[in-house]
């Protein structure tokens, strides 16, 4: 695994900020990580990269533990914060040059600087100082500077932030091709951004996660399969639905609200009502639900994005 994540848990005093998630990315995926602001996806992040130690649990990256192989960490990944820090009275080529030396690179130096300048599609403004670019093409110099040293793992946190739509467009497109040969984890907020560039998302909640799942399956036009918003009177847990099906697709928007996918012939609805009957559970509402990730979106997040918005 490229990226492998059990069980972390941040807490910042009283509050967590992450709790006891895991996930796993193959090489060669790229995956959105979805969630309202302070899910805690920045957070994440910044844990892959070694910047923060977490309270609890361990990741790996590359197969190399992140808290006892720092060195071998940080050599294969590639990092671009919410917040791209960057010199502004640098030249743009300058500004590369001082960060290969920073990852300890001496040979080549002038040909990698020029691949990476063509691969971002810096070339009309090398020859600049980084204050006199636009924000789309400081975002280049950001990611330029992610990739120079060759990561086998890039780690974007709101790479497409203020840009114009042209700019979006661009950027997107750098990100998809990149995908091609780096396992690639971003996290964003922009919907339609994960749906054309993404095969899987990830979507925390106050610090869990509560969905990791193939984009291909939020295809609307696939009728195979049927997805449910189910209040229930009683609080379960996820091991409570097992019996339902190992093929049915479960997600907690809480202890009573659940995502349940499964296939929709025979009637998935009757299914999941013989089901509860079963177990003595009280179905307050059952609602089917087009396949979208907006909507998938919504469903998981809808409470936590209200309170953030309010805040």
């Amino acid at each position: 695994m490229s990226i492998k994540v059990e069980n972390i848990t941040k807490t910042y005093g009283a509050q967590k900020a992450l709790s006891s998630v895991s996930f796993a990315l193959k090489p060669g995926e790229v995956v959105g990580f979805l969630g309202p602001n302070g899910a805690g996806k920045s957070t994440m992040l910044k844990i892959l990269t070694g910047y923060l130690p977490p309270s609890g649990g361990e990741a790996w990256i590359c197969g190399f533990s992140v808290s006892e192989n720092e060195k071998e960490v940080k050599r294969r990944i590639g990092y671009l914060p919410e917040h791209n820090p960057l010199y502004l009275d640098q030249y743009v080529v300058e500004f590369l040059e001082f960060c290969l030396g920073l990852h300890g690179i001496r040979k080549g130096r002038p040909q990698r600087i020029n691949e990476i300048i063509d691969l971002v599609g810096l070339g009309p403004e090398r020859h600049k100082k980084i204050g006199q670019l636009s924000k789309g093409y400081r975002q280049r110099v950001g990611l330029a500077q992610a990739l120079l040293h060759k990561p086998e793992v890039l780690l974007l946190d709101e790479p497409t932030t203020g840009l114009d739509p042209n700019q979006l467009v661009e950027i997107r497109a750098l990100i998809k091709e990149i995908g091609k040969e780096k396992t690639v984890l971003f996290s964003t907020h922009i919907l339609p951004e994960v749906e054309a560039i993404c095969q899987r998302v990830l979507i925390l909640k106050e610090g869990k996660l509560v969905a990791d799942r193939s984009v291909e399956k939020m295809n609307v036009s696939d009728k195979k399969n049927i997805t449910l918003v189910v209040e229930l009177k009683n609080n379960v847990r996820k091991s409570d639905w097992i019996e339902l099906g190992k093929e049915i697709e479960i997600n907690q928007i809480n202890p009573s609200n659940w995502v349940l996918e499964g296939p929709s012939e025979p009637d998935f609805r009757e299914r999941v009502s013989l089901f509860t009957q079963k177990k003595g559970w009280i179905i307050i509402g059952m609602q089917k639900q087009e396949q979208s990730l907006e909507q998938l979106f919504k469903n998981l997040t809808g409470n936590a994005a209200e309170k953030s918005n309010q805040g």
